[in-house]
């Protein structure tokens, strides 16, 4: 028997207990990044999902979709702006929000999953009452030191999840894929980050792990070494000598939320590498920064 026959047994084997282990378990993958963006890591993601899905395991997607939108308003003339790094979203901003990410996105997802032999169902937060969103308050300093509050229109937070279609979904064997859009009480629609999205929706489900792509190789140290296996002590750590900073920290906090209210792991992972969910998943070894409670 050649070398390449034994390692593929061998890469088989090694994900024996970990596809054991996830059995009918739950896990929320938020997907955004170069991987929503580069065609062959588009194609590597949809082959992941429908292996997970074969093999027992019930992935949920919630993808963002930023520069997707920039792209057509852009086309549009709209130009945006941005406050600590969110989209201020007036009505016509959002309309066009709806558009990219309930429509154009979502369904390219859906379709790319459905190609590569998946049973894929968009959807949006706003179908089936699925996610309940409130209007994003931001604090800000103004010139006097005093607070003041930011309006960012229609850009929300999740007020409530009701998981009741999502689980159908499961049930029946179809992958959700969401569209963090959610609905306020006055009817109004907000745009809401994925990554948040994704952390609620990984502890309402009682996920078993929450996986957050990204365009890093995850948490790393000083010397620029991947940091895995580390828990809320150690982040809190990180973040006070500065290790952990930038646009890593809401990552971080997302993640940390989550195995706080219950999922099992968080994963920060490298959307970069082709078939990173498997790899992260179902090898010894991973490819990003695992984060425990």
């Amino acid at each position: 028997m050649s070398d390449n026959y034994k390692n593929t047994a061998e890469i088989l084997i090694e994900a024996l207990p970990y596809i054991q282990a996830l059995d009918n378990k739950t896990v929320v993958i938020k997907y955004g990044g170069n991987a929503m963006t580069d065609e062959a890591l588009k194609s590597s993601f949809a082959q992941d999902i429908v292996l997970l899905k074969q093999v027992g395991v019930n992935p949920v997607i919630v993808h963002g979709g930023g520069p997707q939108i920039g792209e057509v308003l852009k086309r549009i003339g709209k130009e945006s702006h941005f406050i600590d790094g969110m989209r201020v979203t007036d009505s016509e901003t959002m309309d066009v929000v709806q558009m990219v990410l309930g429509g154009l996105v979502n369904k390219e997802i859906v379709s790319l999953i459905n190609r590569h032999g998946g049973r894929a169902v968009g959807l949006t937060g706003k179908d089936g009452g699925l996610i309940n969103a409130r209007r994003l308050e931001l604090v800000s300093k103004n010139e006097k030191q005093a607070s003041e509050i930011i309006d960012l229109g229609h850009v929300g937070e999740v007020e409530s999840i009701d998981p009741s279609v999502v689980k159908m979904l499961d049930g029946g064997d179809f992958i959700p894929v969401i569209a963090p859009i959610g609905v306020g009480k006055d009817g109004a629609s907000y745009n809401i980050n994925a990554d948040l999205v994704a952390g609620k929706m990984a502890s309402v489900l009682g996920a078993e792990k929450l996986l957050l792509l990204t365009n890093t190789s995850g948490v790393l140290d000083n010397d620029g070494q991947l940091l895995t296996g580390i828990d809320a002590a150690e982040v809190d750590r990180l973040i006070a000598s500065g290790v952990i900073h930038g646009g890593m920290l809401p990552k971080i906090a997302c993640a940390l939320d989550a195995v706080k209210s219950g999922v099992k792991t968080s994963h920060i992972i490298d959307g970069r590498v082709k078939h990173s969910v498997l790899l992260e998943l179902l090898t010894n070894r991973g490819v990003g920064t695992l984060i425990k409670g």
